[in-house]
């Protein structure tokens, strides 16, 4: 059995203890600081009671303290309990932790003991993701076959697909999926985020029934930012908006979002970060390879800045590695251990020497998408915008390029996705301005502290005059000019973003001025903006 995003639940095993059973039972309430609290007190008199350890592990992994969650989950498989969903949520946690190197390994064992299709469709995410696509498309089409009434099988087939550039194979599994259930919510936001008039009136027709039906705010949020698509497809802006509002409004429900939090590191960099610091980083290069990170918020043009850069015959493209972040996310465990501090209080006190093994884990890691093993190769997560300082740390060698969409426009786009909880400032007009503020915050201040170290693009100007613009982006990374890179869009790779479609095209204007049809409704988003607000 498995619980939420896939995790594990330690159901299928019976704590052979009955001083377990009241943790067990705050997990399944959701109370894990009080059920984490009655294990360790448990174990003061139980000690290495392997049940109570794998429980303590499950606790950790709800809390999100993956590694103190994948400590105790080998402590006890290490003292006998070897249950399978004890296994089970071990890969996960290692999973979790973008360490795809020992999650594959570990889930491919999973699958020969007991064949589960969630399972499955897990690797074959992990497949896709590390550059595995012939494995992954094996699990998918198998997967099509055998367990054919599963829409989710049919939804994952079909982003696989998308991301290869099949878009019309792709409508087809996604068709597939809203036949088996057509109040499947991804399945509709798959067609609606294609990038051309895929839903007729009459998918319109089906979308209303299903959501005057759909309980489940999983499907209702993705169901109501499909059918916002279709009615901007069709120029009825305010129905188009009004579903936008309420599909982002039942995202943002379901979060604890403080937008205050990302303006506080903003404001604690700007005091703490000088030119002395910047100069005290460490400069020689660790490990083999420049990594390129695109340092822009999401649908701010990174795509298609990635494909046009990664036309050039010194540069390889390899997508958005989560690598950057579960790093940081495992360095802030370990330095909030005694006490609070934050981010940057930590990269401040972290040694040279933690900040060597940190940058080698993070090159290692991407070296699993790096098919071609150039010198250059691009990784244009967007969440790394905010994490510049800590890879400048780790990995001394780093280039940075900043791309800069109009604030209208960067900020509605995000609005208009159906973005999962990694994005979660995009779930209401305030927060996504006052993000794309902190993010020119950044930036100000980075090119006060550090003049060159990132390296701005305007976005208009790159559609308007591409030469100029990549040309400059080319001198900054000390390569020649090629002329591969106006032909971006017959570069044949994967793209695993919304921009998927556009990147293979050429240049246009499509992407400016979105937000006026709009405007009378982005009120809150002037608002935030300020002065990087137009009209």
């Amino acid at each position: 059995m498995s619980g939420e995003a896939g995790t594990p639940v330690l159901n299928g095993t019976v704590p052979s203890h009955p001083g377990l059973y009241r943790p067990k039972e705050l997990i399944a309430d959701g109370k894990y600081e009080l059920a984490a609290q009655s294990l360790i007190e448990f174990l003061r008199h139980n000690h290495d009671n392997p049940q109570a350890l794998a429980l303590l592990g499950e606790a950790a992994n709800r809390l999100g303290a993956l590694g103190q969650a994948e400590h105790f989950l080998r402590k006890a498989i290490k003292l006998g309990a070897r249950e399978f969903d004890i296994r089970h949520m071990l890969a996960s946690v290692i999973n979790q932790q973008a360490r795809p190197a020992l999650a594959i390994p570990m889930f491919e064992e999973l699958l020969e003991e007991r064949p589960d299709p969630n399972t499955r469709l897990v690797l074959a995410s992990i497949y896709e993701k590390t550059a595995q696509q012939d494995k992954s498309r094996e699990i998918f089409r198998d997967l099509a076959d055998t367990h054919a009434n599963n829409p989710q099988v049919w939804i994952s087939y079909g982003h696989s697909l998308r991301a290869d550039g099949m878009v019309q194979d792709a409508v087809a599994a996604y068709r597939r999926a809203i036949a088996i259930d057509d109040g499947f919510g991804d399945a509709w936001w798959g067609l609606a985020s294609i990038k051309s008039r895929i839903l007729v009136d009459e998918d319109i027709a089906t979308m209303r029934t299903a959501l005057a039906m759909a309980a489940d705010d999983r499907h209702r949020a993705p169901l109501h930012f499909a059918m916002a698509r279709a009615f901007h497809d069709h120029a009825e802006y305010e129905e188009a908006f009004a579903h936008y509002k309420i599909g982002n409004q039942i995202r943002a429900a379901s979060l604890n979002y403080n937008p205050a939090e990302l303006t506080e590191e903003i404001r604690e960099i700007e005091l703490r970060i000088d030119q002395a610091f910047m100069r005290g980083l460490p400069k020689d290069p660790v490990g083999e390879g420049t990594p390129i990170f695109v340092v822009s918020l999401p649908r701010s043009g990174s795509t298609l800045l990635e494909q046009m850069l990664g036309s050039h015959s010194q540069i390889e493209p390899v997508g958005e590695l989560p690598y950057i972040p579960a790093i940081l996310r495992g360095f802030m465990e370990m330095a909030t251990r005694r006490g609070k501090m934050t981010v940057p209080q930590a990269i401040t006190a972290m040694s040279p020497e933690q900040a060597s093994d940190f940058g080698r884990e993070y090159l290692e890691r991407a070296n699993l998408h790096r098919r071609f093993g150039k010198q250059l190769f691009i990784d244009k997560l967007p969440h790394n915008w905010s994490n510049i300082l800590f890879i400048r740390k780790i990995l001394p060698q780093a280039r940075f390029i900043d791309i800069r969409r109009s604030g209208m426009d960067c900020c509605f786009s995000n609005f208009t996705q159906s973005f999962t909880s990694a994005h979660p400032a995009s779930f209401t007009l305030e927060d996504v301005g006052r993000s794309y503020v902190d993010n020119v915050r950044l930036h100000t201040h980075l090119d006060l502290v550090s003049p060159g170290m990132v390296h701005h693009i305007d976005y208009r100007k790159l559609v308007e005059n591409p030469q100029e613009q990549i040309g400059s982006a080319l001198q900054y990374l000390d390569i020649g000019w090629e002329d591969a890179v106006l032909d971006f869009h017959k570069l044949d790779r994967v793209v695993r973003t919304p921009s998927s479609e556009q990147v293979r095209r050429p240049l246009n204007r499509d992407g400016i001025a979105i937000w006026k049809p709009y405007s009378q409704w982005l009120g809150p988003l002037r608002d935030a903006l300020g002065s990087f607000a137009e009209g």
